[in-house]
């Protein structure tokens, strides 16, 4: 079902990232003080920046570009959220099962940022590129809000797991191995 996408918040990608923030926020608090300026804080800081960049990546998709390049940075943030997880485990601050819970949680993200940057056309396709209803800098009492700059897609649809989408380029692809 298509719905209109009025802010980054509404995206479930956006959600799901938040609430990941959120437990590996609680999960980190029971990490040795000794982890504190080190393990501790680097999850933390990974696992907020992921729903962070999706934001940006929202307010930037006038340019597919910036928007795909953003991703791929909420990407980069996830799969390194996966690490000190694994880290964490490792060393016996989380247990097995709950670090393969939250990597499980991450993959599903992963997996729909992939496939949001592979299918930017649908997420940056805005009626209004900044051309239309434009207002010069000074007017008061205009409403620079318009139905044009909301994207109208089907989140579930466009972010439903595909198995003919590759998370990275096969070996194959570049490195002469078979």
């Amino acid at each position: 079902m298509k719905e209109r996408v009025r802010n980054h918040r509404e995206l479930i990608v956006y959600q799901k990232s938040f609430a990941a923030g959120k437990r590996v926020f609680e999960l980190s608090k029971a990490f040795p003080r000794e982890e504190m300026y080190s393990l501790t804080d680097q999850v933390r800081r990974a696992s907020r920046s992921v729903s962070a960049n999706i934001a940006e990546a929202w307010r930037k998709r006038r340019y597919e570009k910036h928007f795909c390049s953003t991703l791929n940075i909420a990407e980069a943030e996830a799969a390194e959220t996966q690490v000190w997880l694994d880290y964490a485990a490792a060393h016996g601050y989380l247990d097995e099962a709950t670090a393969a819970k939250a990597n499980e949680y991450y993959e599903e993200i992963l997996r729909m940022i992939v496939k949001m940057i592979h299918g930017s056309s649908n997420w940056c396709d805005l009626k209004s590129k900044g051309e239309s209803g434009s207002r010069g800098a000074g007017e008061q009492g205009s409403d620079y809000r318009t139905d044009d700059e909301y994207v109208v897609v089907d989140q579930h649809k466009l972010l439903s797991p595909s198995p003919d989408l590759p998370d990275s380029p096969s070996k194959s692809e570049g490195d002469g191995s078979a």
